[in-house]
C-alpha cells in the first residue's frame, strides 16, 4: 500500500475529484479526512470507504473561513494523530469576458478558487512539518495555463499554480513537497445541468482532447497518489497537467487548413518549408 500509515485530508472530498482522491487514497492505507460542507454525500462516501476496509472521517468545513480550515486539521490530529498530506481540491468559477465581470464575480473567483488554498495550507503547515514525508497537492487547471476562456477563474488557478511553486521553494527544504495538478474538462457531478440540457456536450468537448476524451475523477485521482506518495519523493514544486495531452498543443490549425482533405493538399509530398 503506496500511503500507509499516512494521514490526509482531502478538501471538497465529498464527491467529484475530491472523491475519487479520497477512495483511492484509503485504499492505498491512508487515513482520510474528508473535509466539505454537505455531510450527507461525505457520510456515504466513508460508508464505502469502510466497507471496502479503509478509514474516513468527516469534518465540515467551509473553505474560504480559516477557522475552518484551522478545525479541519484539528480533527486529523485529534482523530489520528497527525497529519502527513493535504489536498487542496476546493474551486470552482463562473463569468466570462471582461465586460460582463463585475467586481462582485471576480473576487468570488478569488476567494473560492484561491483563497480555500492559501487557508488550509497555512492552517495544515504546523502540523506537516512535524511529519516525515509530507506532501501538499494542490488541483489547479489547464485555465490557468493557457487562455481559454473564464478569465476571473483562470487568474485564480494561475494563482494557485505560483502559491504552489514557492511553497515548494520555502518549505521543501523542511520536509514538506508542495506539487500542483492541471486537470482538464473532467466529467463530474458538476457538469449534469450541463449534460442534461445538452446531452452530446461531452462528444463535442472530447474533439478538442488528443485523447478523444474527457477526463475522469479516478485520472486525477491516480496523479494526485503519485505526487502524495513517497515515490514522489525528489518531486517539488512540479506542475503536471493531466490533460489527455491538450495543453501539448492542437491540431486544430491542421483540421481547419484542411477542411476535410489530406495533409498533402496543403504542404504537398515533397516540400520543404522555408523558415
Amino acid at each position: 500500500m503506496r500511503l500507509k500509515g499516512k494521514v490526509a485530508i482531502i478538501t471538497g472530498g465529498g464527491s467529484g475529484i475530491g472523491g475519487a482522491i479520497a477512495t483511492r487514497f484509503a485504499a492505498e492505507g491512508a487515513s482520510v479526512v474528508i473535509a466539505d460542507l454537505d455531510p450527507v454525500r461525505s457520510g456515504n462516501l466513508i460508508k464505502q470507504i469502510e466497507a471496502g476496509g479503509g478509514k474516513a472521517t468527516f469534518a465540515k468545513m467551509d473553505a474560504m473561513k480559516y477557522t475552518d480550515a484551522v478545525a479541519m486539521v484539528e480533527t486529523a490530529v485529534k482523530t489520528y494523530g497527525k497529519l502527513d498530506i493535504l489536498v487542496n481540491n476546493v474551486g470552482g468559477g463562473k463569468g466570462d469576458t471582461l465586460e460582463e465581470l463585475d467586481e462582485e464575480t471576480w473576487d468570488w473567483n478569488m476567494n473560492f478558487a484561491l483563497k480555500p488554498t492559501f487557508l488550509c495550507s497555512k492552517a495544515a503547515m504546523p502540523e506537516l512539518l512535524k511529519s516525515k514525508g509530507a506532501a501538499i497537492v494542490n488541483i489547479a487547471s489547464i485555465n490557468g495555463l493557457l487562455g481559454i476562456g473564464l478569465e476571473a477563474y483562470a487568474a485564480a488557478k494561475a494563482g494557485v499554480v505560483m502559491l504552489t511553486k514557492n511553497l515548494a521553494v520555502k518549505y521543501g527544504p523542511k520536509g514538506v513537497r508542495s506539487n500542483v495538478i492541471a486537470p482538464g474538462t473532467t466529467r463530474t457531478d458538476f457538469w449534469i445541468p450541463a449534460e442534461k440540457a445538452d446531452p452530446t456536450i461531452f462528444d463535442r468537448i472530447a474533439t478538442v482532447y488528443p485523447m478523444g476524451r474527457v477526463a475522469r475523477p479516478d485520472d486525477i485521482a491516480n496523479a494526485a497518489l503519485y505526487l502524495a506518495s513517497d515515490e514522489a519523493s525528489f518531486v517539488n514544486g512540479a506542475l503536471l497537467p493531466v490533460d489527455g495531452g491538450f495543453t501539448a498543443g492542437t491540431d486544430a490549425f491542421d483540421r481547419a487548413a484542411r477542411a476535410g482533405g489530406a495533409g498533402d493538399d496543403i504542404w504537398g509530398k515533397e516540400t520543404t518549408l522555408d523558415r
